[in-house]
């Protein structure tokens, strides 16, 4: 067989044997030179597809180079994370906006260290809240 003979079948987008060519030399420099071909029914491409885009992978490679490897594919989701993050922030600020004003008066009253307890009390509330709402796998 030759693909000038035209023996060789052309992808499609493939015009020809030039095309094959430079996809060639493009691909002779790769990492991963192996190709594997996968059968799947029509339930588990869509299964596959579904989970794919539910891992945020880029492509279904990517996807399955991870489970091969590792075994498993760990999906995380920390959005709920994302406003204990802006509520710890804004505490955060509060407490820098005591430590100046203690830095810049040389002096600490009983209302700062009230306020420095109040504000550690939010932070010990969120983290209570943040465990407690946490996602977990049922065993």
């Amino acid at each position: 067989m030759s693909f000038a003979s035209g023996e060789y079948p052309l992808a499609p987008g493939v015009n020809t044997l030039f095309t094959y060519l430079q996809i060639g030399e493009l691909m002779a420099n790769r990492e991963r030179n192996n190709v594997v071909y996968l059968r799947l029914s029509d339930k588990e491409l869509w299964i596959l597809k579904k989970k794919v885009e539910l891992s945020e992978h880029r492509n279904i490679s990517d996807y399955l180079r991870q489970f091969i490897v590792e075994g498993i594919v760990y999906n995380v989701d920390y959005r709920y994370l994302r406003k204990y993050n802006y509520q710890l922030g804004k505490i955060g600020n509060n407490i820098n906006q005591i430590a100046k004003r203690i830095n810049e008066t040389r002096s600490i009253y009983q209302s700062d260290i009230d306020e420095l307890q109040k504000e550690m009390d939010q932070v010990w509330q969120l983290q209570k809240s943040m465990l407690s709402e946490q996602p977990c796998r049922e065993q």
